[in-house]
């Protein structure tokens, strides 16, 4: 069925709050998540409700977490998430960083004992809005090889980017680090489809259509050794930084038992006019120019943007077997 954006909030945030998370913490994640539905993400939409919920109700997340700063430098931070969910740490420590980077020149923000985040572009997104570049990196429970190897090590490890541009939506660069995000096949398994080969491998190491194999088994790299060499730069910064969990002592997100992932997030924003108050904007509207001769080029960020805006006037489609069952999980929760 078709529902607005006020709709997937309020059920998102139902869901949420049914499985007894704090309804401040409950609100802010349910906001991203109907924010991604809009922007045309499912795999970090309201699919993510019920698992979310699992986790609650298996203790794998502190229902009443507050993010707090732990350390506290001159341009830099450590924020605890508390073992909550991850939206409300990403949240202050996006604003944090922005805050450091307006005073300082760069703000860096790293966070630990968090959760899944979400669209990293989101977080970047909204700091170069204010007109910041921004930089978010991100661990996620193992499921990438190293290269050469054949055990999951390193989990798809997004990394976000976002460049603000004067009077117009920023340029925002979004990507996991395995060939395609593992929620899309979260996504599929629910759908009852098969995916791509070239997206998974069974636990063997085999290509695999099958999605629930390749949620039991390994993403493959974006790009084969670059993305696991990548993923690897990511794992080191975010956890050597936040002291937050390796990828391969977290686990999985798709299982409703386990330990609390504990995992962690990086920010860096940075003030664009360290060259004076006019070079950015003018070596970026150079750029922009530049682009727009070559026919066919779409601007990071741009699809996202014309989808949210097509969707906030004529909804989005989401699948009655999605709705039903996070009401009955709502349902459960009351009985």
């Amino acid at each position: 069925m078709m529902s607005s954006y006020a709709d997937m909030l309020d059920l998102a945030f139902r869901g949420l709050v049914a499985a007894k998370i704090n309804p401040i913490s409950a609100l802010e994640t349910a906001q991203f998540l109907a924010l991604a539905e809009l922007d045309g993400l499912p795999s970090h939409g309201l699919a993510r409700v019920s698992q979310y919920a699992a986790h609650a109700r298996s203790g794998r997340i502190e229902l009443n977490a507050k993010p707090k700063v732990r350390t506290f430098k001159t341009a830099a931070a450590l924020v605890d998430a508390g073992e909550g969910l991850a939206f409300p740490a990403l949240r202050y420590g996006t604003d944090l960083s922005v805050n450091l980077a307006s005073k300082n020149g760069i703000g860096l923000v790293a966070i630990t004992n968090s959760h899944h985040f979400g669209v990293a572009g989101h977080f970047v997104e909204a700091a170069a809005r204010a007109g910041y570049i921004s930089l978010l990196f991100g661990n996620t429970p193992a499921a990438m090889p190293m290269a050469g190897g054949k055990r999951a090590i390193f989990g798809t490890n997004p990394l976000a980017a976002a460049f603000p541009i004067a009077n117009k939506n920023p340029l925002v660069i979004d990507m996991s680090l395995s060939a395609v995000a593992r929620g899309k096949l979260m996504v599929a398994a629910k759908k009852g489809e098969s995916i791509p080969e070239g997206w998974a491998l069974t636990a063997d190491g085999i290509p695999t259509t099958d999605p629930n194999a390749g949620l039991k088994g390994l993403m493959v790299p974006l790009g084969g050794d670059k993305g696991a060499l990548l993923a690897l730069i990511v794992e080191l910064l975010v956890v050597g930084l936040s002291g937050s969990h390796f990828s391969y002592e977290a686990d999985s997100f798709f299982d409703a038992k386990g330990n609390r992932p504990r995992i962690g997030q990086l920010l860096i924003t940075i003030d664009p006019h360290l060259a004076g108050q006019k070079v950015y904007a003018s070596r970026l509207r150079d750029f922009i120019n530049m682009l727009s001769t070559d026919k066919g080029v779409r601007l990071p960020g741009e699809r996202r943007f014309k989808q949210r805006a097509n969707a906030l006037v004529s909804g989005v489609e989401i699948s009655n077997v999605l709705i039903q069952e996070i009401h009955d999980g709502i349902s459960r929760e009351w009985k």
